[in-house]
């Protein structure tokens, strides 16, 4: 039998025949040092390799062979070259072009989440204010006094700095992981959204019914700029993987899936470090002694940092062609599709 053209029906033989092959490639492109003779097998594998997998792709594209054998031979191809790209490149190229393509591709998905939240906190805040019995209901009013007077004050100050900053940044991570995660439910990130937005006008009409609203924004804002934009980013992600899920477009569901959902752990990734630095505000400025003008410029700071990143960066990121998904060396192969 000839394996030189590849029929779908005799695909398994062909993997059989070839597997000796492939297997003593992946042997020799994962040993850091190899002899005179090993080396030109090494080449020589590398060629045939690549003849089988053209010979996949035009008679049989089978997308877990292909997959196989792009991963095989990009790997085969870095050891031939000499050297893989340097770690630190990759992390930069991430933060330069992948990150930022990213956060610029859910920026409008971003503002209605910012909406669907400010409307839920203020809709929530008036309407608890209005109801004297609704406030009743949330908290006893000695309660509801402890939290205005006291508690919601002290919370900021109460802890160290460095204990009360780690614990603010793994919970508030650990929420924007859940509001992505999330997201091929539809309703679970929404819901993550609804209840956060919940929570903040509630607290705001506790602290506006003593007469320490301003207390409320000013121990809110510095902060609260940054960390909460971080969690509408996180919803926005998490509800673009559900609408990729229903509205794929012309890609097949399941590839559209796999790459906004490598684009969105990019998003999440990135999403712990914009966390890290709005921990550090939260942890050493709001509660600290600065005057209040100070902090707020600190926070508003940070939150044009942010958008600037995602603006500039981002945008020119987006123009070259990234989406915020992995480098192509990284990616499944694929069929194309109609556009």
């Amino acid at each position: 039998m000839s394996y030189g053209i590849v029929s779908v029906m005799d695909l398994d033989a062909f993997v059989a025949v070839r597997e000796v092959r492939w297997t003593r490639l992946k042997q020799l492109q994962s040993r850091s040092r190899l002899t005179g003779a090993e080396s030109d097998e090494f080449a020589r594998l590398y060629q045939l390799t690549a003849t089988d997998l053209s010979s996949i792709r035009s008679a049989a594209p089978d997308p877990a062979v292909i997959s196989r054998l792009s991963v095989l031979l990009a790997n085969s191809r870095a050891s031939l070259a000499g050297a893989r790209e340097p770690a630190w490149r990759e992390i930069a190229g991430f933060f330069a072009y992948t990150l930022p393509a990213a956060f610029f591709r859910l920026r409008w998905w971003t503002m209605g989440v910012t909406a669907f939240f400010l409307i839920v906190a203020i809709g929530t805040g008036v309407h608890v204010s209005s109801s004297p019995e609704y406030l009743n209901t949330v908290a006893a009013y000695e309660v509801r006094e402890e939290i205005a007077e006291e508690s919601f004050a002290s919370y900021y100050s109460k802890n160290p700095s460095t204990s009360f900053f780690a614990r603010v940044w793994t919970n508030n991570s650990w929420v924007a992981a859940q509001s992505i995660a999330g997201g091929f439910t539809g309703v679970f990130t929404v819901y993550v959204q609804y209840l956060n937005a919940v929570h903040v006008g509630t607290i705001g009409a506790i602290m506006a019914e003593f007469g320490y609203l301003d207390i409320f924004f000013q121990l809110l804002l510095p902060h609260g700029m940054l960390e909460l934009t971080a969690i509408w980013v996180a919803g926005a992600a998490g509800l673009k993987v559900f609408w990729t899920m229903l509205v794929p477009g012309p890609r097949p569901r399941i590839r559209a899936l796999a790459e906004e959902g490598r684009s969105m752990v990019g998003v999440a990734l990135g999403l712990v470090m914009v966390m890290l630095l709005a921990g550090v505000i939260e942890g050493y400025v709001t509660g600290s002694a600065m005057p209040w003008e100070v902090k707020n410029t600190i926070g508003v700071l940070a939150l044009a940092l942010f958008w600037t990143y995602v603006l500039v960066p981002g945008r020119r990121a987006h123009h070259a062609g990234y989406t915020g998904d992995v480098s192509e060396d990284y990616r499944e192969d694929v069929v194309p599709v109609a556009a």
